[in-house]
């Protein structure tokens, strides 16, 4: 989707709007169809507090359940949230299980929420070497919301985009050693549809939390033209009417894909 130019809502004046007149204000504009987000910063936001990282963890996943909720309310079809990454397996082995137990008791809590608002749950991410209890509460969230019309909420889940792309080159590597493809019949479209977001559209938005500016390896191929917004907000702090402020900021913004 390409948006013309935008001359709207001043930042200043939007700063000074209670949450629910900030959303009508931005719904009444064309919003982003989909939005991914590097939630980034709940280690930090323990820290700054004098407690354990995983409490930080623990407030993450509150976030997420509101931005979940405030991406619906606003219209925006497809959301990623960028959960775990390759890179974190990492991190200190206490924090690792820890993030792990966090994720197996909350992911069945998210059910019936999902299911009352209509969300549909995607994965996307390799699912070899993710602790079997896990990957099985996953794929039971998965396939109960399958059916569900609204929100896709895509969880990027033991993720590396470069990972992808290796996962895609293999994919159709294997497709021109069986013979069903030619090599010069490869092109953005073919690679398109051997990654883990086939059928999804590219972001319109990334956002990122804590200030860093970096991608860390999130959706490499898909955010070529995603307009990108910076918060130093740390990710537990990070709610609905941040995410109104964001879109608002892109929508402010000329795309032009490379154009003049």
């Amino acid at each position: 989707m390409a948006f013309e130019h935008l001359s709207s809502l001043p930042a200043a004046d939007l700063q000074s709007l209670d949450e629910p007149e900030l959303l009508a204000r931005v719904k009444a504009l064309p919003v982003p169809r989909h939005v991914a987000i590097i939630m980034d910063g709940n280690g930090r936001w323990a820290v700054q507090r004098g407690l354990p990282r995983v409490a930080g963890h623990r407030e993450g996943v509150k976030a997420a359940r509101a931005v979940v909720r405030a991406a619906d309310a606003v219209g925006i079809h497809f959301l990623t949230l960028y959960a775990f990454s390759s890179e974190n397996w990492s991190r200190p082995s206490s924090e690792v299980s820890t993030l792990m137990s966090l994720l197996e008791r909350s992911i069945d809590r998210e059910l019936p929420e999902l299911m009352a608002n209509n969300v549909r749950l995607r994965v996307i991410g390799r699912p070899k070497g993710v602790p079997t209890s896990v990957r099985e509460g996953i794929d039971r969230v998965v396939a109960a919301t399958a059916a569900n019309t609204g929100l896709t909420l895509l969880m990027a889940f033991n993720y590396g985009g470069r990972d992808e792309l290796v996962d895609a080159c293999r994919a159709l590597a294997r497709q021109v050693q069986a013979g069903e493809i030619r090599p010069d019949e490869i092109d953005e479209d073919r690679i398109e549809r051997t990654l883990y977001t086939q059928g999804v559209p590219d972001p319109d938005l990334l956002i990122r939390t804590s200030g860093e500016m970096r991608v860390s390896n999130f959706l490499l191929w898909q955010i070529a033209y995603a307009e990108l917004v910076i918060t130093p907000t740390l990710w537990p702090d990070f709610g609905a009417r941040n995410l109104y402020l964001a879109i608002a900021e892109f929508q402010r913004r000329v795309r032009r894909f490379g154009g003049v």
